[in-house]
């Protein structure tokens, strides 16, 4: 099993769209990138402790690949905010591709300019590639909430990922 780190904007949304995913093994909603430890959902949402809501990832690689989740990775966010996804605005929602090793990096830049090479988008890139560091998971209550809360607030459209 490997493991992959991602920020797309609220992490409900997010962890849905990757657990429909054969190989997913696990997910898990929750903070990474910030200098608090151990915070809470109230303490990111405040946008002072410069966490970012994210997904931590266990996949089989056998089954499927890091590049296809980058590429469902840029499929459910808009790649040229800064600190927003949907109607979800703070620094806490800012999209980051968070890698573990050597190989996730160069597979994380090399589709970030391929999707920049391909003028899709009027703005630049804004998604940020940077290092994984302590993941603190979320609390309970987050954890799979779309499942729990079919109908809940997602700005992912679920249905359009290929």
């Amino acid at each position: 099993m490997e493991r992959a780190t991602f920020g797309a904007g609220c992490f409900w949304g997010v962890e849905a769209a990757f657990r429909m995913q054969s190989g997913v093994t696990n997910t898990v909603v929750g903070y990474t990138g910030g200098q608090t430890e151990d915070p809470t959902y109230e303490q990111v949402c405040r946008g002072d402790t410069g966490h970012i809501e994210a997904l931590q990832i266990e996949f089989d690689p056998a089954t499927i690949s890091y590049q296809r989740l980058l590429d469902i990775f840029w499929q459910i966010h808009d790649p040229t905010l800064i600190d927003r996804q949907g109607n979800d605005v703070g620094p806490q929602y800012q999209a980051v591709i968070f890698y573990h090793n050597d190989a996730q990096r160069l597979a994380a830049q090399a589709s970030k300019e391929a999707l920049e090479k391909a003028g899709q988008y009027d703005e630049p890139i804004a998604t940020k590639i940077e290092p994984a560091g302590q993941f603190w998971p979320a609390e309970q209550e987050h954890q799979r909430y779309l499942e729990r809360h079919p109908g809940g607030y997602c700005h992912i459209n679920l249905r359009a990922i290929r």
